[in-house]
């Protein structure tokens, strides 16, 4: 089956330190469903149908900071499944390299209809996980 237009095809991250994003990454996207799918010397990914992420720490870098509130990527939003599953991966953040953010309006940082944990792990990135049931 030909995948939809416009649909996103991959998405790459680069991290300044590939070990530590790939014990991050990797417990966040297996939890969500993603195998991995490739791993080379500078990188890895993991792919979910025909969407894959790649974490790589590229020789290019040009800084070792990622700041969400610069200009470019702010955060990824994934589609978690219930409430359940949204508190259990919230849970298991905290031992897996990941904070969760908006602790006083958590789990509706983003309005009261909407059910969500917000995390940044050690490198700055954010993601958030919604409920689909909010």
């Amino acid at each position: 089956m030909t995948p939809a237009v416009g649909t996103v095809h991959h998405i790459e991250v680069w991290v300044p330190d590939l070990h530590r994003a790939a014990a991050q990454w990797g417990w966040l996207l297996a939890a969500l469903g993603y195998q991995p799918f490739q791993d080379w010397a500078n990188g890895r990914s993991w792919r979910l149908g025909d969407t894959y992420i790649v974490i790589e720490q590229s020789p290019a870098l040009t800084a070792t900071e990622h700041d969400r509130q610069r200009p470019g990527l702010n955060h990824l939003a994934f589609h978690a499944g219930d409430r359940a599953t949204v508190d259990t991966l919230t849970q298991l953040a905290r031992d897996n390299g990941w904070t969760l953010m908006f602790t006083d309006t958590h789990p509706h940082a983003g309005g009261t209809g909407h059910y969500a944990a917000y995390l940044n792990n050690t490198d700055g990135y954010q993601i958030e996980l919604l409920a689909s049931n909010p």
